[in-house]
């Protein structure tokens, strides 16, 4: 979701904070195949749907410790060689939604927010927003704000499949409604920066990925609902974030944060795979650890260094390069593969080459 502009004093006050901040564990799903594509209705009433298991309940977006949220959101995913599925059940004793033109700013409303980083490099990640209408707004971000990173709203998944199920009545505020759900057939090919040669993911493959729902409180009104103004700010209170994989900050564009996503060949209701933490992963956050302490010695310095030391950072990487001039870097170490190493630079992009 979009956030107004920060001063740079404002962002490096952010960053700071999210240096200090216990980083929340990212939870993991594993996603079986199907033998058969299921009718995108909305229901998740197949068999293939039945045979998945529901995700854990969405949480406070900053994490367990804040309050549970008061209704009840979860997630299922699966997947063939065309397409990612995914569904998502939101209980909801108010269904409303207003927003009918394609490419609105969604959030500003009640709605279902989908973040996916295929390749994890936290660049070139994509987001999708959908209300309880329908209504979609899909688009491609360069990099994370934080970086200077711009949203592509011109970018549009080509021949996405999704349906909106609707267990109440929308926008009428005289009856108390159930749930509403939303099933997406989300192609490969619109995923991907292979144009024509793209492919399904391998077995044991896994992907970062991130589930958000925007819930505002409202009130009824002639028109259905309206947002309930906070009397001292004469503004509308803050929307709450529910979210599958908690973040610490309020910020849904941090991808490194994001859950796992592993695929497995197995075909759904015909055996159980475990999550396997992939070792590369330490690596990772190790590098983005001292990436961390490369904007904080930039905050105090005006450059950045290629001198470990001076960053006053312990790692546990037993190898470790730099490369920095006033305004760039690239922190290197060897991944689990022989002759390989994993980069991170100044503008977060992590690599492995």
């Amino acid at each position: 979701m979009f956030k107004r502009p920060l001063t740079l004093l404002a962002l490096l006050s952010l960053q700071f904070h999210a240096i200090s901040q216990e980083i929340p564990q990212p939870r993991s799903y594993v996603a079986y195949q199907v033998s058969e594509k299921p009718i995108v209705d909305g229901q998740l009433n197949e068999s293939a749907w039945q045979a998945a298991d529901w995700s854990e309940p969405f949480l406070d977006i900053q994490g367990p410790d804040l309050p549970t949220p008061n209704q009840l959101t979860q997630m299922k995913m699966l997947w063939d060689q065309e397409y990612l599925y995914i569904g998502v059940k939101l209980y909801e004793k108010n269904i409303w939604a207003t927003y009918t033109e394609r490419e609105s700013v969604i959030f500003h409303e009640n709605d279902i927010e989908v973040f996916i980083d295929p390749d994890g490099d936290t660049h070139n990640y994509y987001e999708i927003e959908v209300n309880a209408l329908g209504t979609l707004w899909d688009l491609l971000l360069t990099k994370p704000y934080k970086n200077g990173g711009k949203p592509i709203n011109g970018w549009n998944i080509n021949d996405l499949e999704y349906a909106i199920h609707l267990s109440g009545t929308i926008n009428d505020p005289t009856d108390l409604d159930d749930y509403w759900s939303i099933e997406m057939a989300i192609p490969w090919k619109s995923l991907s920066q292979s144009g024509p040669s793209y492919k399904a993911p391998a077995d044991g493959e896994q992907w970062r990925i991130n589930f958000s729902r925007v819930q505002w409180q409202i009130a009824p009104n002639s028109n259905g609902y309206k947002k309930v103004i906070n009397p001292k700010t004469g503004k509308s209170f803050p929307e709450d974030n529910w979210v599958w994989s908690p973040m610490g900050p309020i910020n849904m564009h941090l991808p490194e944060r994001w859950g796992y996503l592993q695929f497995s060949k197995i075909i759904v209701g015909e055996g159980k795979q475990a999550f396997q933490v992939d070792p590369n992963e330490k690596i990772k956050n190790e590098l983005r650890k001292l990436y961390d302490a490369e904007k904080k010695f930039f905050a105090g310095n005006g450059r950045y260094t290629n001198n470990l030391s001076e960053l006053n950072v312990d790692t546990s990487l037993t190898k470790v390069e730099i490369e920095a001039t006033q305004s760039w870097f690239k922190i290197s170490s060897p991944s689990v593969s022989n002759g390989e190493y994993w980069h991170i630079t100044e503008d977060s992009k992590i690599w492995k080459k």
